[in-house]
């Protein structure tokens, strides 16, 4: 998921630096940064609804619960 422009109000949205670490705590790292996030930790592959919204943030995880994507809202 590419950061979008229009998501820039919210500050800071996109966390590279979380990539190869736990999803869970990548979740409350991001949660810790921007409270009025909604932050969901998800499964690689699984199914999601392709609207957009900024104030949302899916951290994508491999079966170990490693992050393997760039957490980024929209």
């Amino acid at each position: 998921m590419a950061t979008h422009q229009w998501c820039s109000y919210i500050g800071k949205n996109s966390w590279p630096e979380l990539l190869g670490t736990n999803g869970d705590y990548a979740a409350s790292v991001i949660k810790g940064e921007n409270s009025s996030l909604k932050v969901t930790v998800i499964l690689v592959g699984s199914p999601v609804t392709g609207d957009l919204r900024c104030d949302r943030v899916r951290v994508w995880v491999d079966e170990s619960r490693i992050v393997v994507k760039n957490p980024t809202a929209g």
